[in-house]
């Protein structure tokens, strides 16, 4: 009986690793390299094309899993739908910043932005939700500050996307940890909630003779449509990986998404990356170990969810980069 229960528990950990892997897979190449198969369509288009067709796959799941109720409650709520309105717009930017900086050359800036960004959320919640900083956290935060100073000052120039990036997906999960609505019953309001803006600007821009999508080529149109797929597949099994894993295994495997768009980034495209560029992401990975090894320490047990793909989703909020 025992042999039986440590058999399934095996089996179970190495099918979490398996979707953990899937998942960030997605995140760190297969994002990335979708983007780039559209770059013909400008940003803003891929922008409104992914709103709409995640709106469409997340509806799905809404409907597989019998949450109507849920939806129409968050849609109703008065003060939630508030933040929520809030939520949706920083991770519209968080996405139009991210596309742009994918077919525009700039994936080694997104890479960072997505290794600073669990860094910013200790920052924001010393700054917005009262909560100590051990000495530790403290100074990762600082390394990590000397690391974008060290690239900033030998181009010339903050790296804005990295910045811009991490501060609205720090920023959109701090609005969510305040919201008491289910992860994906938010992200289902939020696409619903950007949805009528992005139809208006497909309107005009066909209305205007701009529009890229939908004018003969089928490959292409078929890609803008799996938009929505690509933000909703890894998301559904970061979620089955969660309720599999321990959170401080998930916390570790999510550096293998911004590492996969440093490699894609510096190998595939052949972007720049000298030695200070390798200083200033190696102050970054330090700043990122001594985080790392000291929530692991301080990190208590996680309980037995309740609803396994709820509580799978909501641990997306806590650091763990799902919305590219």
């Amino acid at each position: 009986m025992e042999t039986e229960l440590v058999t399934s528990e095996a089996r179970r950990a190495r099918a979490g690793v398996l979707y953990a892997l899937a998942a960030f897979f997605m995140w760190g190449l297969a994002v990335p390299l979708h983007f780039k198969l559209v770059s013909a369509v400008p940003a803003l288009q891929i922008l409104a094309q992914r709103i709409v067709w995640a709106s469409v796959f997340a509806l799905g799941l809404i409907l597989v899993g019998r949450q109507w109720r849920k939806l129409v409650e968050a849609l109703t709520s008065g003060r939630w739908l508030l933040l929520l309105c809030l939520s949706a717009g920083l991770i519209a930017i968080n996405w139009l910043v991210y596309i742009w900086a994918v077919n525009s050359g700039h994936l080694v800036q997104t890479s960072l932005g997505y290794f600073i960004n669990p860094l910013l959320n200790v920052v924001l919640g010393v700054l917005f939700l009262r909560e100590r900083l051990s000495p530790a956290q403290v100074a990762a935060c600082v390394i990590a500050g000397l690391g974008v100073l060290v690239l900033a000052i030998s181009s010339g120039e903050m790296p804005w996307v990295a910045l811009v990036l991490a501060c609205s997906f720090g920023c959109y999960g701090l609005v969510r940890k305040i919201v008491p609505v289910a992860p994906l019953i938010g992200f289902c309001t939020e696409s619903l909630l950007l949805t009528p803006l992005a139809l208006g600007y497909l309107a005009w821009a066909a209305a205007n003779g701009q529009s890229v999508a939908f004018q003969g080529d089928w490959s292409l149109d078929a890609l803008l449509i799996l938009t929505g797929l690509s933000t909703a597949l890894p998301l559904i099994w970061f979620a089955a990986a969660a309720q599999r894993l321990k959170l401080s295994t998930i916390g570790l495997l999510q550096y293998l998404a911004p590492s996969g768009q440093l490699a894609l980034g510096v190998l595939a495209y052949d972007e720049a990356f000298g030695w200070i560029d390798a200083l200033a992401f190696g102050l970054i990975w330090i700043a990122l170990a001594i985080y790392t090894i000291s929530a692991l320490r301080s990190a208590p047990p996680v309980p037995e969810p309740e609803n396994r793909l709820e509580n799978g989703l909501r641990l997306a909020e806590k650091g763990i980069p799902t919305a590219r």
